[in-house]
């Protein structure tokens, strides 16, 4: 089984490079990436699952960054905060059919529209999924990933966005609706949800999209 690691940054409101990196989903994946291996081939962030999002907490936004490389954490300047990583082998080595957890994934829920659609209605090469579809996409998505909804609450987010190539004649703009699904579901095939932890769901990965998580549902009341 590929090894996992879960590193929380806690970025310090002080910091002028977490400050710069929050500003766009481009600067913070450039960052996120700099605690890797440089020469890891044509798509490092492939090669080390590393998949990311923002968490909104009551002192501030954390960072969770997942990868199966850990992260050289001495790579964050000095003033950006703190950062503790974990292993979740035992977590992923626990699962099994029937295993009832939570689960939270930011995502981008998106439809590609049929080329005759497309060109009738001059719709982009993608479409953002927002209400009673999106949750039908997150229950498909949940499917493959080898799980059985059992409660859903999605929530609207703001786009990720930033400009690749800044500074050349290259110039791309990232935008990336998203939605954040939390609830409930059982386990049916802890290999395929395995499969979709370590590879993420969806688009956008590089931008703060595709993370899935998951802790035990702690019992209800006897």
């Amino acid at each position: 089984m590929t090894a996992a690691y879960l590193t929380r940054i806690v970025p310090d409101p002080r910091s002028p490079e977490a400050r710069r990196d929050a500003r766009t989903a481009v600067d913070l994946h450039r960052r996120l990436m700099s605690l890797f291996p440089d020469n890891a081939g044509p798509d490092p962030r492939a090669r080390f699952h590393v998949l990311h999002r923002t968490e909104d907490t009551p002192t501030g936004p954390h960072l969770l960054l997942q990868s199966s490389h850990q992260p050289d954490l001495t790579k964050l300047p000095t003033t950006y905060g703190t950062a503790t990583t974990k292993p979740l082998d035992a977590l992923l080595g626990a699962l099994r059919p029937g295993l009832t957890i939570r689960y939270r994934c930011v995502a981008s829920p998106v439809r590609k529209p049929g080329a005759t659609t497309r060109a009738a209605y001059n719709l982009p090469a993608v479409v953002a999924l927002t209400g009673t579809a999106a949750d039908e996409w997150w229950y498909r998505q949940a499917d493959t990933a080898g799980l059985k909804i059992i409660s859903l609450h999605a929530q609207p987010l703001d786009n990720a966005r930033g400009t690749r190539n800044p500074n050349t004649g290259d110039r791309q703009r990232i935008h990336h609706a998203r939605t954040r699904f939390d609830g409930t579901a059982a386990v049916l095939d802890p290999g395929q949800l395995r499969t979709a932890i370590l590879e993420g769901i969806g688009r956008g990965k590089s931008y703060g999209c595709g993370l899935l998580s998951i802790a035990p549902a702690k019992p209800g009341p006897t």
